[in-house]
């Protein structure tokens, strides 16, 4: 972002933009009450010799974007927290659209390093956001129906609900068992033959959870008031538990039909602990294209899994864990490396030594997502395959 500070950069906001000198000087100020991509076109065609054009982007505006990206002027945004503490430098407390376009371009002219670049026009990449955005609305909208449903099993069984710990609850079993029968109450009123047999000829492999269930259902010895009305309305929320699996399963194929219109996907995609989801979170999170990073600890900063050291004067030096960075490339790999804790045995090993040197669990997961965030950039670097365990110190 150096190169932004030319003599006459125009920096454009939806409905408002303004033109500031290199020494800070406003030229003019236009507002856009109809923002379409010609009347953009003429007006940045009007500046562009006179310096450099940089389009900001501060909310949906397609329209400006795609005129921009066209004309080849670059596209890049100042985060909301960053403006705030930009405007506290200027005088004025006033909140106006027309001084937010003057904070932005006096920021940009003279804190280029304050924009982020609004990322690559790729077809690839605008088909995986999309993806991973609804995706993540799929993820949040099961959670609410999981949670749901374990609320009805705590206040009416509580030690059915017990057995349905972690992942059992959401089974392809676990949720045909539910939609068939209910609940416990339904459960028992057939007898644990019957549910076993319904389940083998239906192609589930239940046996042991059936008999956990019946075990929880045998312990509870009264009916608790409203089983009736709850066994009712557990078999449709285990319909769209399934339902919404099956769409996220569909998004899933999506995503790696992708992988063969982008083959840097599959870079991450090798590495254990990564799947096709995760490799496309990844992906939007660096911009795709790992050039935006000149090393590891440049991405592990902007990821927020880098600690943060904090000394002043003659005081103890000492680091904290971030509290930001991108919170979805921070997400994917914090994820990728739980899963591989407990899966891959020189992750694992990693794991138990940082444990073992009295580190609590998320700080020895931080400790190996940052060791594989080395990994996953030396791979896009060089657009290599993984090859095996380099995970010492």
């Amino acid at each position: 972002m150096q190169a932004l500070a030319h003599r006459c950069p125009v920096f454009v906001v939806v409905r408002r933009a303004v033109e500031v000198g290199g020494d800070g000087e406003r030229f003019g100020y236009e507002a856009f009450h109809v923002v379409r991509g010609q009347i953009l076109r003429v007006s940045f065609s009007s500046v562009i010799e006179e310096g450099r054009v940089v389009l900001h982007r501060g909310a949906p505006f397609l329209d400006g974007e795609a005129a921009a990206r066209d004309m080849g002027i670059a596209v890049a945004y100042l985060p909301g927290t960053a403006m705030r503490r930009t405007a506290q430098l200027l005088p004025g407390d006033a909140k106006t659209d027309r001084r937010d376009a003057h904070v932005i371009a006096w920021a940009a002219l003279k804190l280029p390093e304050t924009l982020r670049d609004a990322g690559s026009d790729d077809e690839t990449l605008a088909a995986l956001r999309m993806l991973a955005g609804h995706d993540e609305d799929l993820a949040h909208e099961s959670t609410r129906h999981v949670n749901r449903l374990r609320s009805l099993l705590l206040q009416t069984h509580p030690t059915f609900e017990r057995v349905l710990k972690g992942e059992r609850a959401t089974r392809d079993a676990t949720l045909a068992l539910l939609e068939r029968y209910g609940g416990p109450a339904g459960m028992e009123r057939v007898g644990i033959e019957d549910v076993k047999d319904w389940a083998g000829s239906n192609g589930l492999r239940a046996g042991r959870i059936i008999d956990d269930m019946f075990k929880a259902i045998g312990e509870q010895t009264v009916t608790v008031p409203g089983t009736g009305m709850a066994e009712t309305i557990i078999p449709s929320i285990a319909r769209d538990i399934k339902a919404i699996k099956d769409r996220r399963r569909e998004v899933g194929r999506q995503v790696e039909k992708l992988l063969e219109d982008h083959p840097l996907l599959t870079v991450p995609a090798s590495m254990p602990g990564i799947g096709v989801r995760t490799a496309s979170n990844i992906l939007l999170g660096i911009g795709g294209d790992i050039a935006n990073f000149k090393s590891a600890a440049h991405l592990a900063a902007y990821a927020g899994i880098a600690p943060v050291t904090g000394q002043s004067g003659t005081s103890i030096k000492g680091e904290r864990p971030a509290r930001g960075g991108n919170k979805r490339l921070k997400n994917a790999l914090w994820q990728s490396s739980f899963v591989v804790s407990t899966k891959h045995p020189p992750s694992i090993a990693y794991y138990k030594r940082k444990r073992e040197q009295g580190k609590h669990h998320n700080a020895a997961v931080i400790c190996l997502a940052r060791r594989r965030c080395d990994v996953i950039y030396s791979m896009l670097k060089n657009g290599a395959l993984y090859q095996g365990p380099a995970l010492a110190a």
